[in-house]
């Protein structure tokens, strides 16, 4: 299995509209992509590789923060949003057979202006200012992905009308995973434990390997690097809203080689529908009953944190 790259450019957000052979071509591309691996590398998306290294830099100040700088924007500190905030080293456990991740991690979930924010300069700017981008390259996405399915893109569309707002939860994160002695490691622990994404999809930016997605035969593939191209995948509510169609893959992030002592760093986009939207198979099919996107997505969020103060 090898994961595709296809050129975006014809719908990059430096363009305004895209021809129909364009559109036709992409959502080829994308269908294939999608029902066969279920990730994609987008080239040429209108998202710089000098943005990107900007909110990875403002993140990493952040994250070099002393710990009683970071405590007042811990997760479950914000009431309007439980989601949004700092997340320590160790507070989360994808995989619940294993031992704790090796990552720490900041989500951006709340745009409220009212929200609390560090002081730390540019940090609230480069991260709400990437949220947006991100936001309209993945509604972009959306539409092609609805015509590749012969939907109309309403029906995507029109799922997503909250984002932005505390009635939905779509989370940019900021992730770092720091050098980590593979010796000293807890028995299978990884820097982030297999698991498929909750959401509709997925946009990582990463500046280093180190993802692994498992392929149909049940075995791990490493990810590479693709510089200036925008991973995508599929996560499982859009898996049950083609009925199984696009395929959510299992993912996991392991440790660096033994003699590997550098930290890796990473940018997710996890696209999520409004909290009230009703999931269901956009093929008329009762292959999944509906669902609320919001009751879903609580459900899976419920078990992968360590302890209640997470």
């Amino acid at each position: 299995m090898s994961i595709p790259v296809v050129d975006f450019s014809s719908c990059s957000l430096d363009v305004d509209d895209i021809s129909p052979v364009d559109l036709s071509k992409l959502c080829a591309e994308l269908k294939h992509a999608f029902t066969q691996v279920g990730f994609v590398f987008l080239a040429n998306t209108g998202i710089t590789q000098d943005e990107v290294e900007a909110v990875m830099d403002s993140s990493m100040r952040f994250f070099r923060q002393p710990e009683h700088l970071k405590q007042p924007f811990r997760r479950n500190t914000f009431p309007n949003c439980v989601v949004h905030g700092w997340l320590p080293l160790g507070s989360e456990r994808v995989d619940k057979e294993k031992p704790e991740d090796l990552k720490e991690a900041f989500n951006l979930t709340s745009l409220n202006p009212d929200i609390k924010w560090s002081s730390l300069e540019g940090f609230r700017e480069s991260q709400t200012t990437f949220y947006y981008r991100c936001k309209e390259l993945s509604l972009r996405i959306l539409r092609v992905i609805a015509h590749s399915l012969d939907v109309d893109p309403q029906v995507f569309l029109s799922a997503h009308c909250q984002l932005d707002t505390d009635g939905n939860l779509t989370t940019l994160r900021s992730l770092y995973y720091p050098p980590v002695n593979g010796r000293l490691a807890k028995e299978g622990q990884l820097r982030c434990g297999e698991h498929s994404d909750y959401g509709s999809m997925t946009l990582l930016f990463q500046n280093s390997q180190g993802l692994q997605v498992c392929r149909r035969s049940g075995e791990f593939t490493l990810v590479p690097c693709v510089p200036g191209a925008v991973l995508v995948n599929i996560a499982d509510m859009m898996q049950r809203w083609t009925s199984d169609r696009f395929v959510s893959a299992v993912h996991k992030v392991v440790l660096p080689t033994a003699d590997d002592s550098s930290a890796r760093q990473s940018l997710v986009f996890f696209l999520m529908p409004d909290d009230d939207a009703m999931i269901t198979c956009v093929d008329g099919s009762n292959k999944y009953p509906p669902i609320r996107a919001g009751d879903y997505y609580t459900e899976r969020l419920a078990h992968i944190y360590v302890n209640t103060n997470s």
